[in-house]
């Protein structure tokens, strides 16, 4: 191509006086390209220390859409084979319904009516203060336990009266007995998913000391992340000897004898995200059971991908949580390894509330 010579002249002109006024903006420190170049780092800078909240918010997204397809798959086989739908397999309305930080189910049995009033004098929040806590920091709290073998019996009939003067029991369809918690646990968490909608789902022993603040702030701290399982992990011997306690009949799936077990989290506290609640509300009846309620819960994650959290604020001694209480360092949960659970609960709950408890306000003042 060619150009006409008036034309190039003016095409000259024109662009020298570009060069002039840019030149003036530079003096003046107000070159426009340098401006764009200075935002566009800031920008990028920016966006790139996004990036790691961004892939673990999609990630979870994306877990919850894989679970509740699966969801889904599983009422379809039921409409196709003509079976009726579990209420377990319902999906909730995602309209209208509350979203909670945490469910905690206390774990009883129709034996420790003493267990449970120590607990309610203690850390478990009673009445209208209950009520709130709900209502106001999403945290559900309810003792659980099942039936009794004769249905309708003294035993439920006893637990019937109690749930009407205080209003937290959950009751499962479950049979209770001491060798069947690992169904229990089972029953429990897909429960809990079908009623409430929170990010995390705890299971506690009656005999524990929890402070309900601490522990709020400390799974807050992994909403983000799907498929938690928080606990203190432990890998304990598998006991291949009869008449021992934590005897495991089925010893000789773990190799050799002497050999220990997976990790998995200890049985007094232990927390798990929804998304596992819900993988083991769909895949219940298929979930194999051993002797040992931890083991057995553990066991599940296997082969799934789920980020173990060990955190050992879950698992302090009654000596040691007072000190650290006063360190600063509150104890999530505290008890007697020597008892799995403090020893006389009954009478040392108020005790051990007194020296390693997080003070009356920390609930009050907690933001989740």
């Amino acid at each position: 191509m060619w150009t006409v010579p008036e034309a190039e002249d003016k095409v000259v002109s024109l662009e020298t006086g570009i060069k002039d006024e840019r030149l003036k903006l530079v003096t003046e420190g107000c070159d426009p390209i340098q401006k764009d170049v200075k935002r566009g780092s800031k920008n990028i800078v920016g966006e790139v220390s996004k990036t790691p909240n961004a892939i673990q918010t999609l990630d979870k997204t994306i877990s919850n859409l894989e679970m509740e397809l699966a969801t889904a798959r599983a009422m379809q086989e039921s409409i196709i084979n003509g079976s009726p739908i579990s209420d377990d397999l319902k999906i909730p309305e995602s309209s209208g319904k509350r979203k909670y930080l945490m469910v905690v189910g206390i774990n009883t049995a129709f034996s420790s009516r003493k267990r449970r009033d120590s607990v309610r004098a203690t850390w478990m929040p009673q009445g209208e203060e209950r009520k709130k806590l709900e209502e106001e920091k999403g945290v559900v709290m309810r003792f659980v336990i099942g039936h009794s073998a004769t249905s309708g019996g003294i035993l439920d009939r006893a637990i019937e009266a109690e749930d009407r003067k205080h209003g937290d029991i959950l009751r499962l369809e479950h049979v209770e007995g001491y060798l069947e918690l690992s169904a229990k646990t089972k029953t429990y968490f897909a429960t809990a998913a079908a009623l409430w909608d929170a990010d995390f789902y705890v299971k506690v022993d009656d005999d524990v000391h929890v402070n309900i603040a601490t522990l709020g702030a400390t799974l807050a701290r992994h909403r983000s992340k799907p498929r938690v399982y928080i606990g203190c992990m432990k890998s304990g011997p598998v006991l291949a000897q009869k008449g021992v306690r934590y005897h495991e009949p089925e010893y000789w799936k773990f190799g050799e004898e002497g050999n220990k077990y997976f990790r998995h989290a200890t049985g007094q506290l232990y927390a798990i995200s929804k998304d596992l609640a819900s993988y083991i509300s769909i895949n219940q009846h298929v979930l194999h059971k051993y002797a040992n309620e931890d083991v057995s819960l553990g066991s599940w994650f296997i082969g799934l991908d789920v980020d173990h959290i060990d955190d050992r604020r879950l698992c302090c001694g009654t000596t040691d949580c007072e000190w650290k209480a006063q360190a600063g360092n509150i104890c999530v949960a505290s008890f007697d390894w020597t008892c799995s659970g403090i020893c006389r609960s009954v009478d040392r709950m108020k005790d051990v509330h007194r020296r390693c408890g997080e003070g009356k306000n920390a609930l009050r003042t907690a933001t989740f």
